[in-house]
């Protein structure tokens, strides 16, 4: 029995040996095993092999029998089969491949870009909705048909001059292959001797040398982009505004107003420049258009308003506003709907591409834009039911573009907590700034395009040198600058300074063009119709044809009705 226990104590002594001496080696072992021997650690890396035809020749892909049975999962098509060989009779080589990737970078940049510049093009369709339906029957085939021809108008005349003075310098653009023959930007030494450009000198007619593929691309998506500033316009001025001064004062619009501005912001213009010439950031930054296109479409709006005058009865003796209201607030709210569809293609189509340069970012920039657009609208509906004890459809609509307008300089710089804010805010100041507008100022605009705009349009401009919190980095610059755009709240005040000068120049250079132009169209052709065609309302006047020929319209204060009803 003795031996028996001597043996047990001695196995059990061994055993919490080995465990002890396991404890202590685990470690040890798996430090061993995860580390490099010292052979390994001192040995060089083999060199990388290089790839040769020899090597993209060795490739095969799918048989032709194979190809026969089709391709249900999408695991045979696709391959080195379908990279263009340039010889023949050389076969596939080295070149082939690196060239077809370049163009397939470059084929996706194109695609993104113009089905964006599609959605934007549509959008015209939701701002003759919006503007229609807040505007009395009377002039609904008036309200429409500046919304329809304004497009026409604009594309003619910024074919012809405006696109080259707005983008005629602007190469190079990497996301679109270059643009290289936009190369000639007309520019003067100012302040310091530093050149100041003032618009581009390549492009006119898309001829000679601009008759490039990426030049194409750029020109349809610029163009949308005139065409909604162009239109913002009539919206403020409907109800009485003469269609032939319309038609000239888009042209206007299209082919001076506009492109100078924009080359000043995105063409290498001065304001681009104000970071690598005077350290101001990264220059004036709109990352797709609240000054650019909203502001700018703003202010000409306030220009026109204000030569044209307010509507008969819109304000009484004593200087009251009166309401007008539209005749069809669903057509007001479907236009709305259209509009923040079209957004999409707006701000992240923007970026000019899907791949390369930090582009990806097309994600981030989506989703400010819905943010925004969110709350923008919860504001104005707060705002309005608050004060007045129930909710506003027309003032809802108008505060979902006003975040839109307000978020689409800094979409593509901030986060989507300062999305949020920025669009609140806007959706708060649009209904600040319809009351100021119209009560104070006694400026006449039916559908609030000034407030949307022109308002919002600079909040968007300066809420970029307030919330870019520097983590967006599209090619390792902006303007020019290295680095990422970064706002005050992030630690760089001077671009704040930057898009406070964007402002001043839209306030001060870009009112007084607008002004100046559409005063000579007055005193020219004249800006508004008869009082008499106005109390009738527009569509006869103007445009021959009612837009709604079954109703029977009367015009209080007119006297008597207009007699168009089949029934009669």
């Amino acid at each position: 029995m003795l031996i028996r226990i001597n043996q047990a104590r001695h196995q059990l002594t061994w055993l919490v040996a080995v465990l002890l001496t396991g404890a202590w080696l685990l470690p040890t072992s798996l430090a061993l095993a995860q580390s490099p021997t010292p052979a390994a650690a001192s040995s060089p890396a083999a060199p990388p092999k290089d790839i040769t035809t020899a090597d993209i020749k060795s490739v095969s892909g799918p048989s032709a029998a194979d190809q026969a049975k089709g391709d249900p999962g999408g695991t045979i098509t696709g391959t080195v089969n379908d990279i263009p060989v340039s010889d023949t009779k050389a076969g596939l080589t080295l070149a082939d491949v690196i060239n077809t990737v370049g163009q397939n970078r470059i084929a996706i940049n194109f695609v993104w870009t113009l089905i964006t510049g599609y959605l934007v093009m549509f959008m015209q369709a939701g701002f003759a909705a919006v503007e229609t339906g807040l505007c009395r029957a009377k002039n609904a085939n008036h309200t429409f048909m500046m919304n329809f021809m304004v497009y026409g108008f604009g594309l003619f005349a910024y074919w012809v001059m405006g696109f080259a003075l707005q983008q005629g310098g602007c190469a190079p653009n990497t996301n679109l292959g270059g643009l290289s023959p936009l190369n000639s930007e007309f520019t003067v030494n100012f302040l310091d001797g530093k050149p100041w450009g003032l618009f581009g000198q390549r492009g006119f007619f898309l001829s000679g040398h601009a008759y490039d593929v990426g030049i194409m691309v750029m020109f349809l998506f610029q163009m949308v982009f005139m065409d909604t500033a162009a239109t913002i316009v009539t919206g403020a001025a409907a109800e009485r505004w003469k269609f032939a001064a319309f038609a000239i004062s888009s042209v206007f619009i299209a082919a001076i107003t506009y492109p100078l501005y924009a080359n000043w912001a995105w063409g290498g213009g001065w304001t681009s420049q104000l970071g690598v010439n005077y350290g101001l950031g990264h220059g004036y930054c709109d990352f797709a258009g609240s000054g650019v296109v909203h502001a700018v479409g703003g202010i000409t709006a306030l220009a026109v308003s204000m030569i044209i005058g307010p509507r008969i009865g819109k304000y009484t003796k004593e200087g009251k506003a009166n309401p007008m209201p539209g005749h069809d607030i669903t057509m007001v709210l479907l236009g709305c709907f259209i509009l923040a569809f079209g957004w999409f293609g707006f701000n992240p189509g923007s970026t000019l591409g899907a791949s390369g340069n930090g582009n990806l970012r097309i994600g981030c920039i989506a989703v400010n834009t819905m943010l925004a657009g969110c709350t923008g609208s919860i504001a104005s509906l707060l705002y309005m039911w608050i004060r007045f004890g129930k909710p506003d459809a027309s003032m809802a609509g108008n505060g979902l573009l006003a975040g839109l307008v307000a978020i689409t300089a800094p979409s593509g710089f901030v986060n989507t907590v300062g999305a949020a804010i920025i669009g609140f805010f806007a959706g708060m100041l649009v209904c600040l700034s319809v009351e100021f507008i119209e009560r104070l100022l006694k400026v006449d605009d039916p559908v609030g395009a000034i407030s949307v705009h022109g308002t919002c349009g600079l909040w968007g401009v300066i809420s970029v040198g307030l919330f870019a919190d520097g983590t967006t980095n599209y090619g390792g610059s902006w303007n020019g600058v290295n680095g990422s755009v970064t706002g005050l709240f992030y630690g760089d005040p001077s671009q704040l300074v930057a898009q406070l000068i964007g402002c001043a120049t839209l306030i001060g250079i870009v009112f007084t063009i607008s002004y100046v132009l559409n005063w000579l169209v007055d005193v020219i052709v004249g800006q508004r119709v008869s009082a008499q065609s106005e109390l009738e309302g527009l569509d006869l006047p103007e445009m021959g044809a009612l837009g709604y020929p079954e109703f029977q319209l009367v015009t209080a204060g007119l006297g008597r009705s207009l007699d168009v009803t089949a029934a009669d």
